[in-house]
Parts: structure tokens; C-alpha cells; sequence
């Protein structure tokens, strides 16, 4: 098969690249990084390189926070119109396969219970709570602590920045191009995506790799709130692994599936930052208690409707891929 891949040369999209080469697959890349004019933007270089394409595995994104509500535009433009702009030359040129690459980041806060009333979604965070250190989101109901889970694929969607809002968009675009063309979209929500190649602390950049370049610069890593915050660590060649592995697979026609993509193994960023720590042999880390609007206090996967449905499960383990990672390779950006 062979398959465009868009950010192909990036993080997550150059290890799809390796996989998609080790199953004797044809993988193209289309990467600004390395062709200027290879945007996702430009209608007619994306036309151009779906020549002889049988499917694509859409991985280009302008990806985390940002500095702000500024970035809005940039993020827009480069998430939402890049994939539309993307799945209108598809539906042209008769390319019918699409792997998306999507974020649990659409389902803002993460699933919570609460021992009264059951299962609950608390409102955002508010300033004045995280400043004085209240970082556990509440009962919206009898305002008790709750308790965190695993949430799946049927959990609403509830995108609480900048960034989720254009991750769950692209998810309607190709839905919307799906059911237009009779195409077939796996969309798969990535947790917390790291390992070798990961980029270096722009601000853009996920917090593993915040961590291991203070490291590298030998600084303590600087963990916000308390560092009990949830989240599941996926190492990046297994998701590079699912995506080929949905590619490989395909999904019903006119519609999009999605797949929550994690370990199944959640670990607390605190958890993460010590591991990270010992095995790159640098200081421990610093929990400081500052915080970022935007962000969500627990977030963990429930992976196994990709597991049943595809027969993809995540091969690294948390200790291996943390030792791995801390002398690992990163990118300049």
C-alpha cells in the first residue's frame, strides 16, 4: 500500500514512516520540514502528492497549548484548514482510506465518580482555585472529592483549549468527508505520546519533553500543581504501530471510528518526572505548585476497543520506555 503521510517527517510521523517501511508498505512523506512548500495548505502540492496513493495518515499539526488565545488563528489555520484543504484533494484524486491523527485532549476533563452521586463531569478549574493550590476538580453537585477512571470512546466530547477545539473539528471534517465519499476514517485519540525524537521544550512541546531537556541542560524538571495529575504515557512506536495497524485494517465505510491510543497503564506526572530523572541519573525534580490555564487534572484512556477491534496493544512498558527515553535523541523543534 502505498501511503501519504503528512508530518512524515516529525515526532510521531517519522516513526509511522519506519513502521509503514518494516511491513513492506510504500510510505510518502509530505513534511514542511523538509519540502517548504509540502503545507497541508496548499491545494495543489497536496494534489500532487496524492498521486498514486492508496491511503493517508494525516499527522501534521500545530500541536500543545501555546502561549495563548494569540495562537488561535495559526492553530486554526494549520489543524482545521490544513485537513480540510487535505480531504477535499482526497475526495478528488479518489483516495478513500483515511488514518487521522487525533488527541484525548477532545474530552477535556477525564471521567470522575463521585461516591454520592455517581458518575459526574466537573466544570473547569477556576483561577482563583488553582492559585490557592485546589487543584482536584469537585462534585458540581454536593461539591465532594471525586475519583478518577478511565474514560472510553463514548464519553462526550468537551474540548477546554485552544488546540482541542481544532483536534475534535478535524475529527468532523473527516466525518463529514466520509459519509461524502463513502470513505473509510480511524481517528485515534493519542494520550501522552513520547520517546526518541520527541522535540525539545518549544512551547509547544508535551511535558516529557520539558522534563528531559531541563534534564539534558542538567536542572531539576519543574512539575506543576502537586504532580499527582493522571495521565497514560504511550511510548511512540506503539503508536506509530496503531496507526499502521488501523491502516492496515480500515474501518466501515461513511463513517469514522475512533480509538482512544494509550499504555492502559496510568502514572502521575510526578511518577514520570522521578523515573525520567533516575534513569537519566540528573536531579530530582521540583513540584512548584504553578499551573496553566487550559490544562486538565486527570485524563487517563480506556484502550480496549482498540485492542478488541484491531488486536493492537502497547508493547513498552512505562520503566523501559522512561529509561530509553532519558538518553534518547530529541529534535530542535
Amino acid at each position: 500500500m502505498r501511503v501519504l503521510v503528512t508530518g512524515g517527517a516529525g515526532f510521531i510521523g517519522s516513526h509511522v514512516v519506519d513502521v509503514l517501511a518494516e511491513r513492506g508498505h510504500d510510505p510518502v512523506v509530505f513534511d514542511v520540514a523538509s519540502d517548504l512548500g509540502a503545507d497541508v495548505r496548499n491545494r495543489e502540492a497536496v494534489a500532487h502528492a496524492l498521486g498514486g496513493v492508496d491511503a493517508v495518515c494525516h499527522q501534521a499539526a500545530m500541536v500543545g497549548l501555546g502561549t495563548g488565545f494569540a495562537d488561535a488563528p495559526e492553530y486554526v489555520s494549520r489543524n482545521d484548514l490544513g485537513t480540510a484543504v487535505l480531504l477535499a484533494a482526497m475526495a478528488e484524486a479518489g483516495v478513500r482510506r483515511l488514518v487521522l491523527a487525533g488527541s484525548m485532549v477532545v474530552y477535556g476533563e477525564g471521567r470522575y465518580e463521585c461516591g454520592r452521586h455517581g458518575v459526574v463531569r466537573p466544570g473547569p478549574r477556576t483561577i482563583a482555585g488553582l492559585a490557592a493550590g485546589r487543584f482536584e476538580p469537585l462534585c458540581p453537585v454536593c461539591g465532594e472529592e471525586l475519583a478518577p477512571g478511565l474514560v472510553d470512546e463514548d464519553a462526550p466530547a468537551d474540548p477546554r483549549n485552544v488546540y482541542a477545539t481544532t483536534k475534535l473539528t478535524q475529527e468532523h471534517l473527516a466525518a463529514a468527508w466520509a459519509r461524502s465519499t463513502g470513505g473509510t476514517t480511524v481517528a485515534l485519540r493519542y494520550h501522552n505520546v513520547y520517546g526518541p525524537r520527541m522535540p525539545r521544550d518549544t512551547p509547544y512541546a508535551g511535558v516529557a519533553s520539558f522534563f528531559r531537556s531541563a534534564l539534558a541542560r542538567g536542572e531539576a524538571p519543574r512539575v506543576f500543581e502537586d504532580g499527582r495529575q493522571r495521565r497514560d504515557f504511550v511510548h511512540v512506536r506503539d503508536v506509530a504501530a496503531a496507526n499502521v495497524t488501523a491502516l492496515e485494517a480500515g474501518s466501515a465505510e461513511g463513517t469514522l471510528t475512533a480509538y482512544n491510543t494509550g499504555s492502559g497503564e496510568p502514572h502521575t506526572v510526578g511518577e514520570m518526572a522521578r523515573a525520567l530523572a533516575a534513569a537519566h541519573g540528573g536531579p530530582e525534580p521540583v513540584v512548584t505548585g504553578e499551573y496553566r490555564l487550559g490544562d486538565v487534572r486527570h485524563i487517563t484512556a480506556d484502550s480496549s476497543r482498540l485492542r478488541a477491534e484491531l488486536g493492537w496493544k502497547a508493547e513498552v512498558g512505562f520503566a523501559e520506555g522512561m529509561r530509553e527515553f532519558a538518553r534518547a535523541g530529541m529534535r530542535g523543534s
